[in-house]
């Protein structure tokens, strides 16, 4: 019996995959629902299970090709038997000699003609002028005016030696993250605030009930949780903040969905904390080391990237001091938190050591001005350097 292998259905916004790496070959017995194939799209790596043990008899679509939902890419025969399929051998590569030096050539410089109105007949008895001949070096780096015709150059290949190159396309990850930054860039109006938060009061906290925050919730006490309480506490008290533009109309989210940045070995990705303004901290802080270790593996599904209200960008775990995060379209906002370092600050007078953290926050100021924006920030501020603002909702 043959049996249709199938790419399966993708999200509302994603359209096409690309063929990552087939697992198995034509005349290898596979197992039901053991992986065939790894799917890439632009959020995630799908793994494609075998519908039903047998033998692949057929692969209609080879790795790197961009395939649809519901596209049929292969066939298992779950009554033959396996067989060895040998791999062909590799092709060699000729080696491309280096192109032989040549002497700098000249750039011809076409002058356009002059209107024969303003030729007289006198002027027509001179001999023509030579044509101009400009150094090619010099030609090039010149601004040529309009008018002029530049010759183009000639290509000529300089040795690498030991000095090797390699050429990797992007992955359908890393060419949509590109694309999402690039248009953010040039489609919302990026402005950055920045303030410095004393961190003494949440270490204190960490401190004191770490140990015993672990032993309930099987998770460790980190910054994160706290970070997305301020957040929240600042997008309820500046809905705009959480709002997104479409077209000409600002959207209002009746809801909290805070993205958290996570590096991965594919590149950014942002998983999403639904509804964080009805989460604990305990809630935040396992929902993230599991996102994390999804991240990690390669496991993060759509449902997971999709949407978001809000984003928090985390630098300071790879040590930074302080950036300019760039906002992820449509939201209108992102937090940036850092590397907590002491610093000397002057408190009544006084020059102490604290634990600061640099906050920066960059908005869209199409429709965030910066009165909300500075005092959301200041919110934030507020709520990590007193913690129990968070519990009280003050």
């Amino acid at each position: 019996m043959i049996i249709d292998v199938k790419v399966p259905q993708l999200s509302e916004s994603v359209s096409e995959a690309t063929l990552v790496s087939w697992h198995k070959q034509v005349g290898e017995a596979v197992s039901r629902d053991e992986n065939l194939i790894d799917i890439e799209t632009d959020k995630v790596i799908l793994e494609l299970p075998a519908p039903a043990a047998g033998v692949l008899v057929e692969l209609l679509k080879q790795d790197g090709q961009t395939v649809e939902a519901e596209e049929l890419i292969a066939r298992i025969d779950t009554e033959a038997a396996p067989t060895v399929v040998s791999a062909e051998p590799p092709v060699p590569v000729e080696a491309v000699p280096a192109a032989s030096a040549e002497p700098e050539k000249s750039v011809v410089l076409a002058v356009p003609a002059a209107p024969d109105a303003i030729l007289s007949a006198a002027q027509a008895d001179y001999p023509a002028a030579p044509p101009f001949v400009l150094p090619e070096s010099l030609a090039r780096a010149e601004h040529v005016a309009s008018g002029y015709t530049l010759a183009p150059a000639p290509s000529v290949a300089i040795p690498l030696a030991n000095r090797p190159e390699q050429r990797v396309p992007m992955s359908r990850l890393r060419a949509r993250v590109a694309e999402r930054l690039v248009q953010s860039q040039s489609t919302n109006a990026i402005l950055s605030t920045f303030n410095e938060v004393n961190m003494a009061p949440v270490l204190a906290l960490r401190k004191q009930y770490g140990e015993k925050f672990e032993k309930v919730h099987g998770v460790r006490l980190g910054f994160m949780g706290f970070f997305v309480k301020a957040a929240v506490a600042a997008l309820q008290k500046f809905p705009i903040v959480n709002a997104s533009v479409d077209g000409n109309d600002i959207v209002y989210h009746g809801y909290i969905d805070i993205g958290i940045a996570v590096g991965s070995p594919r590149g950014l990705v942002v998983p999403i904390l639904r509804d964080a303004d009805q989460m604990s901290i305990a809630d935040i802080e396992k929902k993230i080391a599991e996102y994390g270790q999804k991240a990690k593996d390669g496991k993060l599904s759509m449902e997971e990237l999709t949407g978001g209200t809000f984003s928090i960008s985390n630098g300071g775990v790879f040590g930074s001091m302080l950036s300019t995060p760039i906002i992820n379209p449509p939201q209108s906002a992102i937090l940036g938190i850092h590397a907590t370092k002491d610093r000397a600050v002057v408190e009544d007078g006084q020059i102490v050591v604290r634990p600061i953290n640099y906050l920066a926050f960059s908005y869209d100021h199409r429709i965030i001005d910066g009165r909300e924006a500075v005092l959301s920030l200041v919110t934030m501020k507020e709520a990590l350097e007193d913690p129990a603002r968070l519990l009280l909702g003050v």
